[in-house]
C-alpha cells in the first residue's frame, strides 16, 4: 500500500489495482497503469521505481500468492453442544467455507468448557499435521468462555484477540511455531465468534484466504480493517 501511494504521489503516472488481500482467479484484471497525459521522462520513471522499492522494503509493488493444500483441524467447545442440549450448527458452516479452497479436514473434536482439554486438542491437531486449527465456541465474555485462554496456553503467539470488524469483533488470531528436527513450520490458530455461524460474511472471510495463502496477518493489518 505504501509503495502504491509512493508511485501515485509522483504525478504524471498512476497505477490502479484491485483491492489488496482478496482472492482472485485466472483471467482477472489485477492492475492497470497510465502515463499522464501521454509521455514521461525516463528519469521520473526510475525515481518512482526507487521510491516504491524503498517504501516496500525492497519487495515487489504487487505480488500474487497461490493457495496451497492445507490440513485443517476443528475444535468445538461449549457445554450446550457437548452435553447434547443443542445441535452443533457451527461446524457445518465452517466445512462449507473450507470447501471453497483446497483444504482437508483431518479431525474434529467437541469439548465442554474445559480449557485444558481444548489446549490439548489444539496441540494434538498440530501434532497430526494440521496447518490450520479453527476453534468455535467459548469466545464471548461469559465466565465459562475459556477458548482464548486455551489458545494462549498452547504457547501460540497471539496476534490479536478482537478485530474492528462487524460481524466479528470477538475474533482471535494466533500463530503457533512448531519446531521439529529438519522441519520448522507455522500453524495458524483461529478462535471464531458466534457470528460466523449465522452471518453470511464476517471477519473470518477476510482472514481465511490470507491464512490459506500463507500470507501472515499482522496486528496492524487487523487494526486497519476498522476503516
Amino acid at each position: 500500500s505504501q509503495a502504491l501511494k509512493a508511485v501515485n504521489g509522483f504525478g504524471q503516472m498512476m497505477i490502479a489495482s484491485r483491492h489488496g488481500n482478496f482472492p482472485v482467479k485466472k483471467g482477472d484484471k489485477l492492475a492497470g497503469t497510465r502515463i499522464i497525459p501521454l509521455i514521461i521522462e525516463e528519469e521520473k520513471m526510475r525515481a518512482a521505481k526507487e521510491a516504491a522499492l524503498a517504501a516496500a522494503g525492497g519487495r515487489p509493488l504487487l505480488e500474487l500468492k497461490p493457495f496451497s493444500h492445507k490440513k485443517v483441524g476443528i475444535v468445538t467447545t461449549g457445554n450446550e453442544v457437548y452435553y447434547g442440549r443443542i445441535q452443533d450448527t457451527f461446524t457445518p458452516v465452517i466445512e462449507e467455507k473450507l470447501k471453497e479452497f483446497d483444504t482437508e479436514i483431518i479431525g474434529h473434536v467437541t469439548w465442554n468448557d474445559d480449557d485444558r482439554k481444548v489446549t490439548g486438542s489444539i496441540l494434538e491437531m498440530i501434532g497430526k499435521g494440521a496447518d490450520v486449527v479453527i476453534c468455535t465456541g467459548g469466545m464471548s465474555v461469559d465466565p465459562d468462555d475459556r477458548t482464548p485462554l486455551a489458545i494462549k496456553n498452547t504457547g501460540a503467539r497471539i496476534v490479536s484477540y478482537g478485530a474492528p470488524v462487524l460481524p466479528g469483533a470477538m475474533f482471535l488470531l494466533a500463530y503457533y511455531k512448531q519446531d521439529k528436527e529438519r522441519n520448522s513450520r507455522t500453524v495458524a490458530v483461529m478462535g471464531l465468534p458466534g457470528c460466523v455461524m449465522y452471518a453470511r460474511r464476517t471477519i473470518f472471510d477476510l482472514v481465511l484466504p490470507r491464512v490459506l495463502a500463507e500470507d501472515e496477518v499482522t496486528k496492524e493489518e487487523l487494526a486497519a480493517l476498522g476503516e
